[in-house]
């Protein structure tokens, strides 16, 4: 009888020092029924990755589950794969850190289970072809990608029952197709559809149905956990499974051992076709999403996972800045290095379905490790360093005290894009810019209906219905310059805290989003004040000054224009606690306006710091706590980000302004 093998993998992960009772949830949810359940079937071969995070803690905090997965792999039920022991993006890491990575969670998990990983779960299934000498260096025979991959580089969409040889250099490894329509079968079908999903790919001897995917589908995910164990969805379905002539579960590497291969492969980059849409800037995504409707999905190929460090310059910097120190290793003891890996952590540099860029812990987790390594790097002599550190063609000054790491932009108006603590850890300008993502418009034109019809069966996330409230329309206000500190603002009208937390003012200088040469120890711009169709030349002059636990900036601008100008300072810092901090002793809360004060004690009850803000003159301060409006697999959910708030003050021609910056301990 010709059988078709099913290649049954999932993949278990958490991001990096995730909150507790988020991983418990998952715990309590999904791992241990899944594990439980499985255990009464050891004759159903599947196969397991997971993230050597999680693997660690789920040993020392869980440690039944940790027996049952010992358990299930000494029957032979289980087959383990590696990856990343920290779930990086490979291809967006060196390759000395990307084959550190791999083996550690090899050699984690020949240490616990005893068996050798053969095989590799690409995280998110990005893939390029230059991973596969890394691959092999490691001992890695063969990969999972989508199906995706093969059909927009237009392969037989017929044969995707098996699995293809690529080669890169002359190393070769196995590629298997994960199909897209098991993925959205499992578990979200009835038991009987998923079976005849199955044997779909009975197409001929030997032929594999191959699947693996997100363990959390398994009831972590929205409605799940009642569905997947509550009504037996996975009890019923691996029983049919057992119970069908024509199905037979399946290690890949036996497959792989017992079967040839459908053929030789190239590649583009890419990852899944979800991904191709998330990784582009809004309005191209819209349109990609509207013209895939209309022909198959894989020949309109969106962006790729890189793509994300041009849509979020706040995600691009982060990366740069773990390149940067990845190229300092050498010098690192096994602390840092181990700080290193965990930065490179992909949760927090990119979004989808899943809330990632847009979660403030997950950038906070990130600057963390970032910092563990910056304090060893310190010195009791204050270091300067001035040179592209991002990548994107203009220079950053690069400040590192004995207590502080700080970085300033030529590009971005000379402002300050990173304020990190190095006895807390924590960096202060872990800010975010507010911009328009493409399901936005599901706020902003509310049209609700759901794919899933069908009551008696379950929606995946890709298909529910993120149900938009109408309220949240008023948070959607968009920035039209990066959201750091010290940006300078000049309107021929008066701010207000509403105009500037709706951007309702007039911008008529230049200096806000443009960029500034540094020479002679000042970043200077020589720019405009604009009214009507008149430009008056102007100045401006920014000089930074650093101590131990402080910093300073003299501000020196000079224009033709004769009329009164109003300018405006404007800060953007994160807090872990933002409605908990006080400005001058009072919360932010709903907004803030303080008047004629030359002095802002700004106490951070998270850090256990006082931000001290001293200036020359009397300002007005206007403040506000910035939230951005993001999906997630429950729906929109609103986050606050950070505290932006300005200090004003009107002048005519010659403003000369300075700013001391001092960080305390409260």
């Amino acid at each position: 009888m010709k059988k078709v093998s099913l290649l049954f993998g999932i993949h278990m992960h958490q991001p990096v020092d995730n909150f507790d009772e988020a991983v418990d949830k998952a715990v309590k949810l999904c791992y241990e029924p899944f594990f439980q359940t499985m255990l009464q079937y050891p004759k159903f071969k599947f196969s397991l990755h997971c993230s050597g995070w999680l693997l660690d803690k789920i040993k020392s905090e869980y440690p039944k589950l940790f027996a049952n997965m010992q358990t299930l792999t000494k029957a032979g039920s289980i087959e383990w794969l590696s990856g990343g022991y920290y779930e990086p993006v490979l291809s967006s890491i060196p390759a000395k850190d990307r084959r550190a990575q791999i083996k550690k969670l090899s050699n984690y998990i020949k240490k616990h289970f005893k068996v050798k990983p053969q095989g590799l779960w690409l995280t998110e299934r990005v893939w390029e072809a230059s991973l596969v000498s890394d691959l092999r260096r490691c001992g890695i025979q063969y990969a999972m990608v989508d199906d995706y991959h093969f059909l927009s580089n237009r392969y037989d969409a017929n044969k995707m029952n098996g699995y293809y040889m690529t080669e890169d250099n002359g190393d070769d490894l196995a590629l298997f197709p994960i199909a897209k329509k098991l993925r959205y079968s499992l578990p979200f079908s009835s038991d009987g559809d998923a079976i005849d999903s199955i044997l779909e790919y009975q197409k001929e001897e030997n032929s594999a149905a191959v699947i693996f995917d997100d363990a959390e589908k398994f009831g972590l995910w929205p409605d799940t956990n009642k569905w997947v164990y509550e009504q037996k969805w996975l009890q019923n379905f691996v029983e049919a499974v057992l119970e069908n002539e024509k199905i037979q579960t399946q290690h890949y590497s036996k497959y792989l051992q017992k079967n040839n291969s459908l053929g030789l492969a190239y590649l583009d980059n890419c990852s899944y076709s979800e991904m191709g849409e998330w990784s582009l800037e809004t309005e191209a995504a819209l349109e990609f999403k509207k013209i895939q409707e209309e022909v198959a999905p894989y020949i309109i190929k969106g962006g790729i996972w890189k793509n994300f460090f041009i849509k979020y310059h706040e995600s691009n910097y982060l990366h740069k800045r773990m390149l940067y120190l990845s190229l300092k290793q050498k010098d690192f003891d096994r602390y840092s290095l181990d700080a290193l890996y965990r930065l490179q952590t992909n949760d927090g540099f990119w979004h989808g379905i899943f809330g990632g860029f847009y979660l403030p812990s997950l950038r906070d987790n990130a600057y963390r490790y970032l910092l563990e390594i910056e304090q060893q790097r310190a010195k009791e002599e204050i270091s300067f360093e001035f040179f592209d550190i991002d990548k994107d063609g203009y220079s950053e000054l690069k400040v590192l005290t004995p207590t502080l790491s700080l970085l300033f932009s030529t590009k971005n108006g000379a402002q300050m894009v990173e304020f990190g603590s190095l006895d807390t850890l924590f960096n202060w300008q872990n800010t975010i810019m507010r911009r328009k993502e493409s399901y936005h418009n599901k706020i902003l034109h509310v049209e609700q209906k759901n794919k899933h019809e069908n009551k008696e069966v379950i929606a995946s996330i890709h298909d529910r219905n993120s149900k938009a409230d109408e309220s949240l329309k008023s948070e959607l206000v968009f920035d039209w310059h990066a959201k750091n500190s010290f940006i300078d603002h000049f309107s021929c009208e008066e701010f207000t805290l509403e105009s500037f937390q709706h951007l309702a003012y007039k911008e008529v200088g230049d200096f806000a989003n443009k960029p500034f040469v540094l020479k002679n120890k000042k970043f200077v711009r020589q720019g405009g004040i604009y009214l009507g169709e008149k430009k008056y030349d102007a100045k401006l002059q920014k000089r930074y000054s650093f101590d131990t636990n402080a910093f300073h900036l003299k501000n020196r601008f000079t224009t033709a224009y004769t009329e009164k100008l109003y300018f405006a300072q404007e800060f953007n810092f994160h807090f872990a606690h933002p409605y908990a901090v006080t400005f001058n002793d009072k919360t932010v809360q709903d907004g803030l306006r303080l008047h004629d004060v030359d002095r802002l004690a700004i106490q951070d009850d998270f850090t256990k710091k006082t931000l001290l803000i001293r200036v020359n003159q009397k300002c007005n301060i206007f403040a506000f706590v910035l939230h951005t409006v993001s999906q997630s697999e429950n729906g929109f959910e609103k986050i606050a980000q950070q505290i932006s708030f300005v200090f004003i003050t009107d002048f005519v021609s010659d403003l000369q302004l300075q700013f001391s910056l001092e960080v305390h301990n409260v």
